[in-house]
């Protein structure tokens, strides 16, 4: 109970940030109505899911009345769902992946508690690059560990080699990596994954237990202007993937995912066991079976991305239009420009006065900038322009 009260208290400091925003949302919207409000906070997909998902749920009610339909299955998931993420997940990453490398999960946010659970011993540390999504603090706070934040380059959000290299204790067993990231949209360039495999492969030589990197990667299919997504399977052997289909399949509700480990690693089936064991204990158990189905049948598919790069490029307009200073995101759905004045939390006050929702970038470990989402309307976008610049006349 004091965890889980301490925990409570630094979500009320840091993620609370996000809720608050989408409550004062609420309050703007019943106040001015919801034309009248530009609302950023929330990084929630609205594309409806590709038209193959509507086609599998068909589909399926029609096999709805076959004994076990919705009955239990081993852990890992459904073997022939398995089979089928294994052959996506081998072209995405550009290596080949065995089935066995997989455990199906509740999201990603099953996936990485699972794989914590595997891996960390109580006091052990979790090194991530700022800004980050704030849960891994308390994902890495569920398994007695501690999460250790390294700013990353300003502006531009490139990993910090030097810093993560003097972070590194023998206390380190994991790096979370998040690529497209998540404020950022920061892609980690090959030559960035590359330097960083050779830092850790160093600290390796000198310790028993390996620094594991586990890569989050839900945005992996939101690139623009031909950015690639490097693998990181094929750049450190300790390296794990998590991802989710929240955002390419539009199933955020659905709570789908998935662990990979790398085939290279020594002793796979032991950290394959030891993740499914998690996955069970931690009282997931695996993932709903609907889910599981409609994943079977819409792999491949995806929403349509270029939909999102328009928006992208529509913010961009908005926001060069007023003056921010920025660096145009790589990938995922979001900006992080600078907080004129650099108190975001001052600032992102200033953007509600003009009705405009933002999320301070303290509530990812990054004060001085603010997020934008933009997985909203383009014409939501667009007619925030003039509020942008008023606000930025007042910072």
């Amino acid at each position: 109970m004091e965890l889980i009260s301490s925990q409570m208290n630094g979500y009320m400091d840091k993620a609370s940030w996000i809720r608050k925003m989408f409550e004062e949302g609420i309050k703007l919207k019943k106040e001015f109505g919801e034309e009248n409000v530009h609302d950023f906070s929330l990084g929630n997909p609205d594309l409806p899911p590709p038209a193959t998902v509507k086609k599998a749920l068909a589909e399926l009610a029609d096999q709805a009345d076959q004994p076990f339909f919705l009955g239990y299955m081993p852990n890992f998931g459904y073997p022939a769902v398995r089979e089928r993420l294994a052959e996506e997940v081998s072209k995405e990453q550009g290596v080949s992946i065995p089935a066995d490398s997989l455990v199906i999960t509740c999201g990603a946010a099953g996936a990485l508690n699972s794989v914590f659970r595997a891996v960390l011993n109580p006091g052990d540390e979790v090194l991530t690059p700022a800004p980050f999504f704030v849960e891994y603090g308390f994902y890495a706070e569920n398994h007695g560990a501690t999460l250790k934040p390294v700013p990353s380059k300003p502006l531009t959000f490139e990993l910090d080699l030097e810093g993560i290299d003097a972070a590194i204790t023998d206390k380190t067993r994991v790096i979370i990596i998040n690529s497209p990231n998540n404020p950022s949209g920061a892609i980690y360039s090959r030559e960035e994954l590359d330097g960083l495999a050779a830092i850790l492969n160093k600290h390796n030589a000198k310790r028993e237990r390996p620094i594991y990197i586990l890569a989050d990667e839900p945005y992996r299919f939101l690139a623009f202007d031909g950015a690639e997504v490097p693998s990181l399977l094929d750049v450190y052997t300790y390296s794990i993937v998590c991802s989710s289909f929240s955002k390419n399949l539009s199933l955020a509700g659905e709570r789908v995912g998935y662990a990979c480990v790398n085939p290279a690693i020594e002793g796979k089936e032991k950290l394959m066991g030891a993740i499914i064991m998690a996955n069970r204990i931690l009282g997931f158990v695996n993932a709903p079976a609907l889910a599981q189905k409609l994943l079977g049948k819409a792999l491949g598919s995806s929403v349509d991305v270029s939909i999102y790069d328009r928006r992208r490029k529509a913010m961009a307009e908005v926001l060069d239009n007023a003056g921010y200073k920025y660096t145009m995101p790589k990938g995922a759905f979001y900006f992080f420009p600078e907080a004129p004045g650099g108190d975001d939390i001052k600032f992102c006050a200033t953007l509600q006065e003009e009705k405009i929702l933002a999320v301070p970038g303290t509530g990812f470990g990054s004060p001085g900038y603010f997020r934008l989402a933009f997985c909203v309307g383009e014409d939501v976008i667009l007619r925030a322009k003039d509020a942008f610049k008023r606000a930025m006349d007042k910072a």
